[in-house]
């Protein structure tokens, strides 16, 4: 701590080499090495350029949520394997290593929370757990989610970081596409506000499903959100791809994106929606 309090110039790669292990990181928008603590207390957001780095569930939680306020739900819920899945691995192997890693049964953690104490249904993605990807239990909480915030009358917010839908699981996958749809067209039906937020990435059966059907739908600088991949997007139209099309600022600017918000406004963005939200739409919480 003293010797970086010291230095009057920017740390380099080489200085890294002589300094304890995870101490710094190295951003990879602009290269510049940051110090661990200072990144986390920016909540992940490179100081020098805005860069958004990849976070966890649990730090999106702590950021969102009214301090002691979220109460997870249906946390024991767990993937099976409907088709004995092989590639390089058994899927069962692949289920079980990502559980050891993040601590969590599933790659969405679901519950009640409260954001600047407004009382809320929350459900947050965590793309370390395979991915984010969407298999039946993935998309079997979402639906819960939203079947909590109609029983309670409340607000859902999804946070979505997915590679899309997991193929291990099949059709079960991609059923999970239409039962999270339908819920949210509930939702609507009802009157209640539905806030996405989409995140670095927010890709396939997710962005085709619930990510983009938000009555508001937020995203985070320099999110990568499309269903497939340039290069396969190329091949089937047959035509040039523009620069970043792929980007939140670039479907901002097209229309598919309402707002893009920095990470550390996104909480009183979303307050502040859900307060605008009580005078337009029906009454909850």
């Amino acid at each position: 701590m003293t010797w970086f309090r010291k230095q009057k110039k920017r740390l380099t790669s080489e200085d890294r080499r002589d300094l304890p292990r995870d101490v710094f990181e190295k951003c990879g928008a602009c290269g510049e090495i940051l110090y661990s603590e200072r990144l986390a207390r920016n909540l992940g957001v490179c100081p020098e350029c805005g860069s958004h780095f990849r976070i966890s569930a649990a730090r999106y939680l702590e950021i969102l949520a009214d301090p002691d306020s979220f109460e997870e739900r249906d946390a024991g819920m767990e993937s099976g394997d409907p088709l004995g899945f092989t590639d390089l691995k058994d899927y069962g192997d692949r289920l079980q290593a990502a559980r050891r890693r993040t601590g969590r049964n599933e790659a969405v953690v679901t519950g009640r929370a409260r954001i600047e104490g407004i009382p809320v249904v929350l459900a947050v993605m965590d793309f370390s757990f395979i991915g984010g990807s969407m298999g039946s239990v993935v998309g079997e909480k979402i639906a819960r989610a939203g079947r909590d915030a109609l029983a309670g009358e409340l607000p859902l917010i999804v946070v979505s970081a997915s590679g899309g839908a997991r193929m291990m699981e099949g059709i079960f996958s991609l059923m999970q596409m239409a039962k999270t749809s339908a819920v949210l067209a509930r939702l609507h039906e009802r009157g209640l506000p539905y806030i996405s937020v989409l995140t670095d990435p927010t890709t396939g059966g997710v962005t085709a499903s619930y990510a983009m059907l938000g009555d508001v739908n937020l995203a985070e600088p320099g999110a990568l959100i499309g269903f497939a991949g340039p290069r396969v997007i190329g091949e089937t139209i047959k035509q040039e791809l523009p620069p970043g099309f792929q980007s939140a600022e670039f479907l901002e600017e097209h229309g598919m994106v309402d707002r893009v918000v920095d990470r550390r406004e996104l909480k009183g963005a979303i307050a502040q929606l859900l307060r605008h939200s009580r005078e337009g739409w029906r009454p909850w919480g």
